[in-house]
C-alpha cells in the first residue's frame, strides 16, 4: 500500500500531493470532529443537542421509576425511559452513518485522484 502511495505522489504536483495527504485515514475522535465540518454541522450540533437532553430525561425517567410504588407509575415511567433510550439510540446511530459516508467519500476522492494520476502517466 505504502508503495503505491509513493508512486501516486511522484506522479502527481504538489498541490496535488497536498491535496492528496489530506485524503489519509483518519482516526475516531477525527471522525467525530469531522462531523462539524461542511454543510450539515448545524444538523449536527443540533442532533448532539437532543442527545443531551434525550439522554437527561432518561436519566429523570429512571430516577422517578425508582421512586415510585404504584403499577401504574412503574409503567409509565418505563416505557418514557425506554422511549427517551431509543432516541438517543437512533441519533447515535444517524451520527454513526454520516462518519461511515465522510470515510467512503474522502476514499472515493483517493481513488478519483489516483484514476487521474494514472491518466496523466498514460498521456
Amino acid at each position: 500500500m505504502e508503495d503505491i502511495d509513493a508512486l501516486i505522489k511522484e506522479t502527481l504536483s504538489e498541490e496535488e500531493a497536498k491535496f492528496y495527504d489530506t485524503l489519509e485515514e483518519q482516526g475516531v475522535l477525527g471522525m467525530i470532529f469531522g462531523l462539524f465540518k461542511g454543510k450539515n454541522k448545524w444538523l449536527l450540533i443540533l442532533m448532539n443537542m437532543m442527545t443531551l437532553i434525550f439522554f437527561g430525561l432518561f436519566i429523570y425517567c429512571l430516577v422517578q421509576f425508582f421512586n415510585v410504588e404504584a403499577t401504574k407509575d412503574l409503567l409509565k415511567w418505563g416505557l418514557a425511559s425506554i422511549l427517551f433510550m431509543l432516541g438517543v439510540s437512533m441519533l447515535k446511530i444517524f451520527a454513526w452513518m454520516q462518519m461511515d459516508k465522510n470515510a467512503l467519500l474522502r476514499e472515493l476522492k483517493r481513488l478519483e485522484l489516483q484514476v487521474s494520476s494514472i491518466a496523466g502517466k498514460i498521456s
